[in-house]
């Protein structure tokens, strides 16, 4: 279920990246390109975190399934 929550944050983030990237003014010089710079490194940090986890994940175990134990312990009492 993670790897599905990694890789819809990157497809997210991607589309974010697709739609903003013409429309953020990087090259002017104003704090408006400085917003646009952090925000552009921003986004590739969160890429570079979702895919690491998506690759780097622990592969999953499969269980061995269990014996069952047929046999009960009877219980002893003794009375004195």
């Amino acid at each position: 279920m993670n790897k599905n929550r990694y890789l819809l944050c990157l497809l997210g983030c991607g589309a974010m990246l697709y739609y903003a990237l013409p429309r953020l003014p990087v090259l002017e010089g104003s704090m408006a390109s400085v917003f646009a710079i952090s925000w552009l490194v921003l986004c590739l940090f969160v890429i570079a975190g979702n895919l690491s986890a998506l690759l780097y994940a622990p592969k999953k175990s499969k269980a061995k399934p269990r014996p069952l134990k047929r046999q009960m312990h009877k219980k002893i009492r003794q009375y004195y």
